[in-house]
C-alpha cells in the first residue's frame, strides 16, 4: 500500500465535541499510521487559534476554518480571509435578523454576549439548561471570548445560531453568492446551528490543496468525519469514513461507518483499513 494522507475532522471524530484531548487509542493510531510512512492532518470547521492545544500531538499539517488556511509543517498552503467589505455586509445582516454569531479570526474568536442571555432567560424550557451548560463548557475549552473584546482582526468563518430558518432567509439571499450557509440538522434544543462560509473554498478544496502541494493524487486520500461540514471533504477523498455518532446523512453518503468517538472508532477505523 503507498502512501496515504488522512484527514481528521476533530470534533466528534478526533475528540469529543468541544473537547482538546483525544482518547489514547486515537493517539496511537495516528502514531502508527506515521510510522507507515503516511500524512495525518486535521481538517476540521476550527480556527487555528482553537487548534493550539491539539498541535502538540505532532499532526504532520491542518486544513483550519473549514479549509481557509492550510499549513503543512511551517509551511503556509492556503490563506484566505474574509475581505472587510464581506464581513461587514455578513455581520450586518445576521444582526439584523436576530442570529446570533461567532466570528473566527487567526488567534481568537469572539461571539455575541446576546446569546447567552437569551439561553440563560429561558434556562429551565426543555433542554436549553444543558445547552447553556455546553455552550459555556465549549467557550472555556475552545478560547472564545465576548464580542466586545474582537477588535477588527480578519475573520475566516462566521459561526451562527438562530431560533428559526425564517431568521436566516434574507442572510441567504445577501451571502448566498458569496457564502455557504452550512447547516446542521435542527438539533434537540430547537436551534438552528451553521456556519457561514465562503465559497472560495470548503473542506474538499482543502484536501485537493494539500494533494497538489504534496505530490499525493486522490486516490491515495482517507476522510474521517460526523457532520454536515465534512460533506466536501468525504465527497472528495478516496475513502471516506464517518463515524457512528455522526448525522444519517452523512452516513448515508460516507464509503464505511466506524464505531463511536468514544469507543475508540478513530483507531479502529485505521486498523480495519489498514492504516495503522
Amino acid at each position: 500500500m503507498g502512501r496515504k494522507i488522512i484527514f481528521l475532522d476533530i470534533d466528534g471524530t478526533l475528540t469529543e465535541p468541544g473537547s482538546n484531548v483525544p482518547p489514547k487509542s486515537a493517539l496511537t493510531a495516528v502514531r502508527e499510521a506515521q510510522k507507515k510512512g503516511n500524512c495525518v492532518f486535521l481538517c476540521t470547521g476550527r480556527n487555528y487559534d482553537m487548534l493550539s492545544p491539539l498541535l502538540p500531538f505532532g499532526f504532520d499539517g491542518v486544513v483550519a476554518s473549514c479549509g481557509g488556511y492550510i499549513r503543512f509543517g511551517n509551511q503556509v498552503i492556503y490563506d484566505c480571509p474574509m475581505t472587510e467589505e464581506q464581513k461587514e455586509r455578513a455581520m450586518d445582516v445576521l444582526k439584523k435578523n436576530g442570529v446570533f454569531r461567532t466570528v473566527e479570526c487567526m488567534n481568537g474568536s469572539y461571539t455575541d454576549e446576546g446569546f447567552k442571555e437569551f439561553l440563560e432567560s429561558h434556562e429551565n424550557e426543555g433542554g436549553n439548561s444543558e445547552l447553556l451548560r455546553w455552550r459555556r463548557q465549549v467557550e472555556h475549552a475552545l478560547n472564545i471570548r465576548p464580542m466586545a473584546e474582537y477588535k477588527g482582526q480578519p475573520v475566516y468563518k462566521i459561526v451562527i445560531m438562530a431560533e428559526s430558518s425564517q431568521q436566516l432567509q434574507e442572510p441567504e439571499q445577501v451571502l448566498g453568492k458569496e457564502f455557504h450557509l452550512c447547516l446542521q440538522e435542527p438539533d434537540a434544543y430547537g436551534f438552528i446551528n451553521g456556519e457561514v462560509i465562503n465559497r472560495s473554498f470548503d473542506k474538499g478544496r482543502g484536501v485537493r490543496r494539500v494533494c497538489d502541494f504534496l505530490g499525493i493524487p486522490l486516490k491515495d486520500t482517507v476522510g474521517f468525519g460526523d457532520s454536515m461540514n465534512d460533506k466536501e471533504m468525504l465527497e472528495t477523498v478516496a475513502l471516506s469514513i464517518c463515524m457512528a455518532n455522526g448525522s444519517r446523512q452523512i452516513k448515508e453518503m460516507a464509503d464505511d461507518v466506524c464505531p463511536a468517538v468514544g469507543e475508540d472508532g478513530l483507531y479502529r477505523g485505521f486498523v480495519k483499513h489498514g492504516l495503522c
